[in-house]
């Protein structure tokens, strides 16, 4: 039996959260991310920076569209979508070290992290309810 521990580290070893993907965007280091929704998600808007590979095109595209040992964040719409496990699972039997990103689009857009859509990339209002609106003093 595994213990609490282990649970956690292990949990945290194969997902992460929208703050954490954009603290690792701003590095030297950052991940290869990559949107699993459908062609009409994309289209509404996406994480900036994002590639789209719909889930069922990653073993066929990946191996050519990401390089080896890159690391790889995945994303579906939000919490009550299970398309990022199944693009985290395609990617982790590529080899990719992979995690999920839990939230999924919606928790992105809800933290206030920028966007891109046809329109190009912006920013909506940070949702009291999932991050907390960090405000300048202007002294």
């Amino acid at each position: 039996m595994i213990d609490r521990a282990e649970y956690y580290a292990a949990k945290l070893a194969y997902e992460t959260d929208a703050s954490d993907v954009y603290a690792a965007l701003q590095t030297d280091d950052s991940p290869v991310m990559i949107d699993v929704r459908s062609d009409e998600a994309w289209a509404q808007g996406r994480v900036a920076g994002a590639t789209h590979m719909h889930y069922s095109e990653i073993a066929s595209r990946a191996p050519a569209e990401i390089p080896d040992g890159s690391a790889v964040v995945v994303y579906c719409w939000s919490p009550g979508c299970n398309a990022g496990a199944k693009g985290a699972l395609e990617l982790a039997r590529l080899g990719y070290d992979v995690r999920e990103m839990i939230g999924g689009f919606e928790y992105w857009v809800r933290e206030g992290y920028p966007v891109e859509d046809a329109d190009g990339t912006h920013r909506r209002p940070v949702d009291p309810l999932t991050g907390v609106a960090r405000i300048r003093s202007r002294a």
